[in-house]
């Protein structure tokens, strides 16, 4: 008999579903849906770094997507044995005792502090630092060591002590909050009982400082010292965690009904897309995935020989079966790498977008088919240019960190900067610039991992930016001078995801199995090009320069420094 999963994955702007064989992994069905609010840029504020997503653009997306593959793969719905939900992260939402998301209810519907506060969203860099602060001054373990040392304001208790102290509406409305995989995962199974419903150890071991060495998440002791809610709140929060191979429960009648499955569907335990994506590529030891797209996820798995009790400095944690039950997960991750070049895009389609509105030359049928035009050739055709210019040639050099620095050493305030411009400057060498940097960022990363003692003997790249350009992906085997294969599959994060759902619903023993069961294959590697990899460590000593300005953390003597 045949057997089929799904994968539901949560990105920035979409969600995809996957609909997977089991018997070979073939996909015989996917679909996306974007986020329509999302896309019409509500609850947002660039200019002070608030990103919050509406609950409902992905309880939506969840039904259009799930019930799409179905539908189309024509395969008999009793034979769609589980669903697992891998989201980004760290993305908390508030929810109510029953468990609805704060802003499906009287009152809260348009208000951004009740909505999901989306991983890029950075309006909590005070309450990180206060979190850092205290951490290794209030008499206690330090809670961060397992998070790389250094707390984020991208994760969840800083972003929930911002909303917190800045809307107390909120706060006395907020019983408990969820991350986003655990809510999509929670909206789904039949146990509507929050403290036995199964959260993510993926979620709470890398963004909440869940750990076995303080019995779960941070003691109330340290949380009251933050803020009274805080303390209050983890009492409505969780002990356990669990796994993504384990259940967390059957689909229940009403969502059964509306996505036109069995109530025998087993939901798996949610996770974060970049750990699920690594298992779509078939992760093993010593081996990088770099998931890369808005930003980028940097996934290693160790042994409990290797890693063991020894802490990484400046990641995003080391967590006990995050990734691969039996093994240490490891995450680190830019803030921005697509994001960057997204940020160029629309700063050079400003005239497009701005003045060719009020033209009188073009009728408006004329001015949207150019601006079309404009916005699909910008990047294909600064590509193409930048290509030519010799890694040689007198170039700008940036910085990465348009949206702040993830790894390592988390530093939401760095901002991005630019050097080494002139009357010669194009277009295309300030592109090339910014490619260069996000490659530099990504090589920092490496770095530290190695010179933590963590060993990568091979690299994977997966996501939209590898995927879909070879110049960034030639430039990065440059600069890290390692080969980078690449994973055939365009939804590899759904189809971790449904790999997850298979071994969740009994078809597969374990996670490993799976993936090279399912996983996905190859289809092209980049190797380093000898004569340009010491070019572009020059350039990376450039970097390092223009980074020793913009962050006290880091310091480079002069005389270290020459092209």
């Amino acid at each position: 008999m045949k057997n089929y999963v799904i994968g539901l994955d949560y990105g920035t702007d979409s969600v995809r579903a996957v609909l997977i064989d089991t018997e070979n992994g073939q996909e015989l069905a996917s679909n996306v849906s974007h986020y329509k609010r999302w896309k019409n840029k509500q609850y947002c504020d660039a200019s002070i770094n608030q990103f919050r997503q509406h609950p409902l653009d992905h309880i939506e997306g969840l039904e259009i997507t799930i019930q799409t593959v179905v539908k189309e793969s024509k395969v008999d719905p009793s034979l769609v044995r589980g669903i697992c939900i891998d989201t980004t992260g760290s993305s908390p939402v508030p929810v109510t005792k029953e468990g609805i998301p704060l802003a499906l209810t009287k009152g809260f519907e348009e208000n951004p502090n009740a909505m999901m506060v989306l991983w890029k969203d950075h309006t909590a860099i005070n309450e990180a630092n206060e979190i850092n602060e205290l951490a290794v001054s209030w008499g206690g373990e330090d809670v961060t060591k397992y998070v790389g040392g250094i707390y984020s304001s991208e994760w969840f208790w800083a972003k929930i002590l911002h909303i917190a102290r800045e809307d107390e509406a909120v706060r006395n409305a907020a019983h408990t909050w969820m991350e986003h995989c655990d809510l999509m995962t929670y909206l789904l199974v039949d146990n509507k009982d929050l403290k036995t419903f199964k959260r993510s150890r993926c979620a709470a071991g890398h963004k909440a400082m869940w750990h076995a060495d303080w019995n779960g998440l941070p003691p109330a002791e340290f949380l009251e010292k933050l803020h009274p809610y805080l303390a209050a709140l983890r009492g409505n929060l969780y002990d356990e965690t669990y796994t993504s191979d384990l259940s967390a429960g059957k689909l229940s009648q009403e969502w059964a009904d509306r996505l036109g499955l069995s109530t025998d569907t087993i939901i798996a335990v949610g996770t974060f897309d970049a750990h699920s994506g690594a298992v779509g590529a078939k992760i093993g030891e010593n081996t990088l995935v770099r998931v890369m797209g808005t930003s980028t996820c940097d996934i290693l798995v160790g042994s409990y020989d290797e890693v063991g009790t020894k802490t990484v400095r400046g990641i995003c944690g080391q967590v006990d079966g995050s990734v691969i039950p039996g093994f240490i997960g490891l995450e680190a991750g830019q803030s921005a790498f697509g994001d960057l070049l997204a940020w160029y895009k629309e700063l050079l389609m400003w005239p497009t977008e701005h003045l060719l509105s009020a033209s009188t030359v073009l009728n408006d049928a004329q001015k949207e088919q150019l601006r079309e035009e404009f916005s699909d050739k910008l990047i294909v055709e600064l590509t193409k240019e930048a290509e030519k210019i010799p890694v040689s040639e007198s170039l700008p050099i940036a910085l990465d960190w348009i949206n702040g620095r993830r790894t390592p050493d988390a530093n939401q305030e760095v901002k991005s900067a630019i050097s080494n411009l002139s009357l010669g400057t194009k277009a295309p060498h300030i592109f090339k610039a910014l490619v260069n940097a996000i490659c530099f960022g990504a090589k920092k990363i490496v770095d530290r991992f190695e010179e933590e003692g963590v060993k990568i003997d091979s690299v994977i790249g997966i996501g939209g930016v590898a995927r879909k350009s070879p110049f960034i992906m030639q430039t990065l085997a440059n600069v890290l001078n390692k080969p980078i294969k690449i994973a055939a599959s365009d939804q590899t994060p759904a189809l971790g995801a449904a790999i997850y759902a298979a071994v969740a619903a009994g078809i597969y023993p374990n996670v490993i199995e799976a993936s090279q069961k399912i996983g996905s294959d190859f289809d092209g590697e980049y190797f380093p090009q000898l004569d340009k990899v010491a070019a572009y460590n020059k350039l990376l000593l450039a970097y390092d320069h223009l980074s020793a300005f913009e962050d006290p953390t880091i310091k480079i003597s002069q005389n270290e420094f020459s092209i």
